[in-house]
């Protein structure tokens, strides 16, 4: 188990913002530019089978390293549905998050969604470099992930620390080897700029863009590269993009806990004394992991709070923890390590997916900012206080995250400005845990005052748009369908 959804990936060095260093080729003048997709049927994915109805899908060729425009190439896989009404607007792009997700994936499964969107735009996703199909990585086998579950993200010893700590190193290695000189050329600048050439690829003269979670730092750091090229941007999910590493590590524990907080409160329990009886259970799995119902598997305390994190991204799971947390008290881990293996990627037959690898890949090499164990060890107290569930896994996370990693990071924060921008609309909402509403109040004002227009949604769970307000989805829909600007502020209850 990673960080709790790495939706921090850290953007920018000004040196590699200048137009002089690197970038998407200009209007026509490369011939990456007037490629043509080959469209055609979809094929089934190691994540999905072939969707059916009329998506389509191609490969976009795009340089491996975006300052050597004229050199090796990668291909990244793009999913396509052609708009369904008569007043086409262009292409709608999707970014799901991770970062890691796969585009091609996800995008299908959202339709139904967005089927509103679909009448005027083309339905667009891609699985960006490292993922899935977009030249992705394998850090490690099902065998040596399987080893890694028993140990202790929270180490208590240092024979504990060391197993954390090598395994962390042991895991860059193995991404390294993997991901060959993609390992450097997977920042999340560098996927910024070939969403630039999709856009021009696809005939678009400016991007119309949805990004969720990790998209929104993705769509950020477009806007600040290409402000003139900025159509029409939603993000959602929002990451705080003045936070760094440690920051990033406060906020989520603050967004954990205050969704664990809601849950409980919506069974009639006392949050402060719910939450001490949870804590209490994953000190006795420190101890000694419990057993489950699958042969030569226990829970651990790393796989418990991983499946309560995966409840607190909706309420929609709040009843499947509720059973979770009553069997493990009763002395059965089984439903927990379901929870577990559901946001881990790991499906019925053992195997695991890779969205982790791409994320780690992608952030290591985003964010210089390296805690030690010992500044780990010294976040300890404050994160607890604030939040005796989540905060010790969350500091040690700081430290063990990119470890040794082989490649340097590139950022320290991501660079979001955008002077001269069309509106973007930035939607947050204040129950998330995963990227808490504060961030989106940020995100708006870094986009700059003429340009980031916050919407707030007073919900819960991961994202606003589509999780039943009627009140975020018509305001979305409006600026998306129809260029209309909401008032910067505006609150949906």
């Amino acid at each position: 188990m990673g960080r709790f959804a790495r939706w921090t990936a850290l953007v920018a060095a000004a040196a590699l913002l200048t137009a002089g260093c690197g970038g998407s080729p200009d209007e026509g003048d490369h011939p990456l530019t007037e490629q043509r997709l080959d469209w055609g049927r979809c094929g089934a994915t190691a994540d999905s089978p072939a969707p059916g109805g009329d998506w389509q899908c191609a490969t976009l060729r795009a340089p491996l390293d975006w300052s050597e425009p004229d050199g090796e190439t990668i291909g990244l896989a793009l999913i396509r549905s052609p708009a369904r009404g008569d007043e086409r607007l262009g292409s709608l792009l999707f970014n799901f998050g991770g970062p890691g997700g796969s585009g091609v994936s996800a995008l299908p499964g959202y339709g139904d969604t967005v089927a509103t969107l679909h009448d005027r735009y083309d339905l667009v996703s891609w699985d960006p470099r490292g993922v899935a199909a977009g030249a992705g990585v394998r850090c490690r086998d099902d065998r040596e992930i399987r080893a890694a579950e028993s140990l202790d993200a929270t180490p208590d010893s240092p024979a504990e620390e060391r197993a954390y700590l090598g395994d962390a190193a042991r895991f860059g290695s193995g991404c390294e080897k993997s991901a060959g000189r993609l390992m450097r050329h997977a920042s999340t600048t560098d996927t910024a700029r070939d969403l630039d050439l999709m856009r021009q690829v696809l005939g678009d003269d400016t991007l119309h863009y949805f990004g969720i979670s990790y998209g929104t730092e993705l769509g950020g750091v477009y806007a600040h590269l290409f402000p003139r090229r900025v159509g029409r941007l939603v993000l959602d999910a929002v990451v705080d993009p003045t936070a760094g590493t440690v920051g990033h590590a406060g906020n989520q524990t603050r967004g954990f806990q205050r969704a664990l907080r809601g849950y409980l409160q919506s069974t009639g329990r006392d949050a402060g004394q719910g939450t001490r009886e949870i804590a209490a259970l994953l000190d006795r799995l420190d101890a000694r992991p419990m057993r489950t119902s699958t042969p030569g598997r226990r829970l651990t305390q790393t796989l418990a709070v991983t499946g309560i994190a995966l409840a607190m991204y909706s309420d929609s799971f709040w009843p499947q923890l509720t059973g979770a947390l009553e069997a493990a008290h009763e002395g059965d881990g089984s439903e927990l390590l379901a929870l577990a293996d559901r946001y881990n990627g790991r499906d019925a037959s053992g195997h695991y997916g890779t969205t982790t690898h791409a994320q780690r890949v992608i952030s290591c090499l985003d964010d210089r900012q390296r805690p030690t164990a010992e500044e780990a060890r010294r976040l300890l107290p404050r994160f607890e206080r604030l939040s005796p569930v989540f905060g010790d896994f969350l500091a040690w996370d700081t430290a063990g995250w990119c470890h040794d990693w082989p490649v340097p990071g590139q950022y320290d924060n991501p660079e979001v400005s955008a002077p001269g921008a069309a509106p973007v609309l930035v939607v947050g909402n204040t129950g998330d845990p995963a990227t808490p509403y504060e961030g989106a109040r940020r995100m708006a004002d870094e986009l700059g005052e003429d340009t980031g227009v916050l919407l707030t949604w007073k919900g819960t769970g991961h994202g606003a748009y589509g999780s039943g307000s009627a009140c975020v989805d018509s305001t979305v829909d409006a600026y998306l369908l129809n260029g209309a600007v909401p008032r910067d502020g505006k609150v949906c209850s």
